[in-house]
């Protein structure tokens, strides 16, 4: 992505609102037809034409439920995600998965796999595996 500076969008903006054609607009300044229109409906909605903030903090949409959250884990402290996600949404608070994540998270939280969910291998009641045979004529 290219960056532009403010005085290119502005007068991208100013000649299309003058009465030309977005595409005449984007061959004149070297931009895609797209990026002129989307500068034009951005100038529309939110008065000027600089670009919104990118990225930052997420607020926490589950923190006014953080204490039910977590004495219902000190109750069942193996309680799952989607588990948790139900019983919100019995409450009649819409939650996501990720919003329910990043809540624990940040609580210093984490979902560990317990004991019952191992691996799988042998269930224990097979005989060992025996040792390789030498193949004969080998040298």
């Amino acid at each position: 992505m290219r960056p532009y500076s403010n005085d290119l969008r502005e007068r991208v903006v100013a000649s299309m609102e003058s009465g030309r054609s977005a595409r005449a607009t984007a061959a004149l300044f070297g931009v895609s037809v797209a990026t002129a229109v989307r500068w034009a409906q951005r100038k529309r909605r939110t008065g000027e034409v600089t670009p919104g903030k990118v990225g930052g903090h997420r607020k926490l949409i589950l923190l006014s439920e953080r204490e039910w959250l977590l004495a219902r884990l000190a109750v069942k402290p193996d309680a799952t995600l989607r588990g948790l996600v139900t019983e919100l949404d019995e409450r009649g608070v819409k939650a996501s998965y990720g919003a329910l994540w990043r809540l624990l998270r940040r609580e210093g939280m984490s979902v560990k796999k317990n004991s019952v969910r191992r691996r799988a291998g042998p269930t224990g009641n097979s005989a060992a595996a025996g040792a390789v045979e030498e193949v004969s004529g080998a040298a």
